[in-house]
């Protein structure tokens, strides 16, 4: 029997799914194949309705090789999963004559500790050992909860998180799953034989295609013990989201509380002494951050360096304690000495990064309101590390609808650590870029309107011009309104505004779950639903409910961001232009995506408004419209208006 043809098995793949075949999706399959079989590396734009997913399973299936896919969102990785993968699979068996396997794989805190669920967390000393479904009040939301997963564990046959619905808040699952640090392992655990976790990566180790995410494609890069079973081919989807997950698994934090709580955690397993100058570090650092101003720290300031010297020197000790004292009045005594460990652990660790100061490191103190100062440290930039660990020894290929910025690859590239496209070197990851298009008429799909009459807007203060405009565009589209805030003030301001002035419901970021407010905005087109950063990218709504989406002003790093205003700062040092590398680029991505919002389906029409005047006005302008969709483009508020008040009357039309 001859091999299968790649247009074969991706129409076979298609029909499986019920869906339809484009031009683009067979394009992209075929720089898959190519990439792939040269072992080389992609970058694919695919815009919303190309049909990415199958564009690069089916080429990957074929290839035959283990395929690791990672990707940012909850709810791709359960569409791949529960959706594209089966019917993929099922529909390619016959053509292949193999049947591939697929598995999901995820953190180990993602999963029921049963060790946790039958012993219960170890407790501090002045709480005592508790079993913590008695403690928490059966009334009370978090004892609800509790006693809801302790039947869920009876029935569950995954023990992942993500399975049980409705979820449960990060406090509940906490008292019920541990961090790879904490675990006992399998070998030592009671329940060994029977953890989830563990099933999960043999089930991986076993199929020819392991679903994951982002941060445990970063945990498996940096930490250097391997988490991901080997692999030939790695996909990386919503390939966007991947710096910014990788720098947050690179970033160290420290707060007092969480220094108290590892210390109560250790002191009754080691000597006096060890104790104590754990104690008085912990009382010394206590009151340095007292004192914690919020910002960058350029150098470490005296007393912090000396409060975690004192933290790291007194953390050895406590470490090299731990590991040979046993305490047989201990009740489950591995359990609490391994919790132990991986808290003083991680304090040593970010105590002895930051003390040893390296120049690619940023550094900077955080306040928050409810938990009080915290001290923080950061890659400058994670380039180095992907392109090191990323693009060895396997060939990449990182998908999204938002990858190309003002017109090229190189911009994201750059932030992956790859060289501009086509250098040539004996160290350079070898890549290409295409971008295979969207199925949408975006010129006759969609305006992009810039009220660019109206005042730029300043850090702070009111902008009564830009309610009046956002209230005028609202009323013209007859509700139908996605509003996209630079701020949460911005948007709970918006929202107060606009209730007061018109009569539809506006709904708002933060008074409800994300997805109940998104269910209610897809289900009555007069509703408009404001919010801020997950809404930017979390909104899929295709039809009459969303045919307006507003930004407020473009979305730039705060200028006071410590991470953003340090890599800012070292491009120029490098002598390139720091502003467009990192503030227009970020706010590029945020826009791009935030316009993707509109057009969902080949039915969909409407008009994207940016009420900041400098995308038409500034320098930089026509560097982020370039990034957004090929919309119709107008700074004439009127023929918004009209066009908006036409497109309210067809939906009413359409609805009747």
């Amino acid at each position: 029997m001859t091999k299968p043809s790649l247009p074969e098995l991706l129409h076979a793949a298609v029909t499986a799914v019920g869906g339809t075949e484009r031009p683009g999706q067979a394009a992209m399959a075929d720089a898959v194949a190519e990439a792939v079989d040269d072992h080389s590396h992609l970058l694919v734009q695919a815009g919303t309705g190309t049909g990415k997913s199958l564009g690069y399973l089916v080429p990957a299936l074929a290839h035959g090789e283990r395929v690791v896919v990672a990707t940012a969102t909850l709810a791709l990785q359960r569409q791949l999963v529960e959706r594209d993968l089966p019917r993929t699979v099922d529909a390619l068996h016959p053509l292949l004559r193999r049947r591939p396997q697929f598995a999901m794989l995820k953190g180990r805190s993602n999963y029921l500790c049963l060790h946790r669920l039958h012993e219960g967390v170890p407790q501090e000393e002045e709480e005592g050992l508790f079993d913590q479904f008695e403690a928490a009040a059966p009334s009370s939301k978090l004892g609800q909860d509790l006693l809801r997963m302790r039947d869920w564990a009876d029935e569950t046959e995954t023990g992942d998180r993500d399975d049980l619905t409705p979820g449960v808040s990060d406090r509940a699952w906490a008292q019920i799953s541990v961090s790879s640090r904490e675990c006992l392992g399998a070998t030592k655990c009671a329940y060994g034989a029977e953890c989830f976790a563990e099933q999960a990566r043999e089930r991986a180790k076993l199929a020819d295609v392991v679903v994951t995410n982002h941060a445990l494609l970063a945990i498996d890069a940096i930490e250097g013990a391997p988490v991901l079973p080997q692999h030939e081919v790695l996909i990386v989807d919503e390939a966007h989201e991947l710096v910014s997950r990788v720098t947050g698994v690179a970033t160290g934090e420290l707060t007092p509380g969480q220094v108290s709580r590892a210390v109560r955690r250790a002191a009754k397993l080691v000597n006096e002494k060890a104790a104590d100058a754990l104690q008085t570090a912990s009382e010394g650092f206590e009151r340095v951050m007292e004192l914690a101003l919020p910002g960058r720290l350029e150098e470490v300031p005296e007393d912090l360096g000396y409060a975690l010297m004192a933290l790291r020197d007194a953390a050895r000790t406590v470490i090299t304690a731990l590991g040979s004292t046993r305490d047989k009045s201990v009740q489950d005594e591995d359990a609490v000495r391994k919790q132990a460990m991986a808290s003083i652990e991680t304090i040593h660790g970010v105590a002895e990064r930051i003390t040893q100061g390296s120049e690619y490191d940023v550094v900077w103190y955080e306040r928050h309101d409810r938990f009080g100062a915290s001290v923080r440290v950061a890659p400058l930039s994670v380039s180095g590390l992907l392109r090191e660990k990323l693009f060895a020894d396997r060939s990449v290929v990182l998908t999204s609808a938002t990858l190309k910025l003002g017109g090229d690859f190189n911009g994201v590239g750059a932030s992956l650590g790859l060289s501009p496209e086509g250098t040539a070197g004996d160290d350079v990851p070898q890549w290409k870029g295409l971008d295979v298009g969207s199925p949408f008429d975006y010129p006759k799909q969609g305006i992009l309107y810039v009220a660019r009459h109206l005042a730029t807007p300043g850090r702070e203060g009111s902008r009564t011009d830009m309610l009046d405009e956002l209230a005028e565009l609202v009323e013209a589209a007859g509700g139908r309104t996605l509003g996209l805030f630079s701020s949460m003030r911005a948007a709970q301001a918006a929202a107060e505004e606009l209730r007061g002035r018109l009569e539809r419901p506006i709904l708002l970021q933060g008074e409800e779950t994300l997805g109940e407010l998104i269910k209610n905005f897809a289900a009555d087109p007069e509703t408009c639903l404001f919010g801020t950063l997950s809404l930017w990218q979390g909104v899929d709504v295709p039809g009459a409910s969303c045919q307006l989406v507003i930004m407020d002003r473009i979305p730039f790093p705060r200028p006071d961001d410590p991470l953003m205003s340090a890599r800012q700062k070292a491009v120029e040092e490098a002598g390139g232009n720091g502003f467009m590398a990192v503030a227009a680029t970020h706010a590029a991505l945020l826009m791009a995506q935030g316009a993707g919002r509109l057009v969902r389906a080949t039915g969909d029409k409407g008009v994207v408004a940016v009420l900041d005047p400098r995308l038409a006005n500034a320098r930089y302008g026509s560097y982020l419209r370039a990034s957004l969709p090929d919309f119709w483009y107008t700074t004439d508020p009127n023929q918004a208006r009209r066009s908006l008040a036409a497109i309210d009357e067809a939906a009413r039309a359409d609805a009747k």
